[in-house]
């Protein structure tokens, strides 16, 4: 069985809700991050990163890293369909995914969530608030462009849509970013899916 290691709100929120796309046999353990587990020793047992996501597998190994995590799902989950049936195709979701968690999450929301992890001083941390949320604003219309008019990211639901949930969800939380209407429209679909519904009673705290 999969050991699925997340933290309620934080971007595990896509893998939890890709785990039940995929149909997986799992179980979840709570890593508080505001608490700081995921700096305990315990935890850092299983990833040095201590950071989540982190997914226990069968051979008693963890990976790692939000991507690798979702590919390895879909494609060790060939029965839910979601699996990239090419080269390109592969390449699209690996694009699709590496712009929204390492530009629009990292080089945004990171710095409009917590800029005192990188500024010690109020103004510091305000500057690099106002370029995260620049970023994040940024990065939503570049989404809402590759987005168009398909119902998903890249047409068919994929491992990029899971990413695409977690920001459009902390953007619409947040109530300050403008997100174009297909972007909420999409976020509408996906709230939709049964996997939602499955993955909701630990989506939040």
């Amino acid at each position: 069985m999969l050991t699925f290691y997340h933290s309620p709100q934080s971007c595990s929120n896509g893998i939890l809700l890709l785990l039940h796309e995929v149909g997986a046999v799992f179980e979840t353990k709570i890593v508080d991050v505001r608490a700081g587990d995921q700096r305990g020793a315990t935890y850092l047992g299983l990833n040095p990163k201590g950071k989540v996501p982190a997914l226990g597998l069968a051979d008693g190994s963890t990976l790692t890293e939000f991507p690798a995590i979702a590919l390895w799902l879909v494609e060790s989950h060939p029965q839910a369909g979601l699996a990239p049936t090419g080269t390109i195709e592969r390449a699209r979701v690996l694009e699709a995914l590496d712009f929204i968690v390492s530009s629009v999450h990292m080089r945004g929301f990171t710095f409009d969530k917590v800029p005192q992890k990188f500024m010690p001083d109020a103004d510091g941390q305000a500057t690099l608030r106002a370029h995260g949320r620049a970023e994040v604003a940024k990065g939503l219309m570049s989404l809402s462009a590759m987005l168009g008019d398909r119902p998903y990211i890249l047409g068919d639901f994929s491992a990029a849509d899971a990413a695409l949930f977690y920001v459009l969800d902390w953007a619409a939380q947040d109530g300050g970013y403008d997100i174009p209407a297909n972007l909420q429209a999409c976020l509408a679909r996906i709230k939709q899916r049964p996997a939602h519904a499955a993955a909701a009673p630990l989506l939040t705290r």
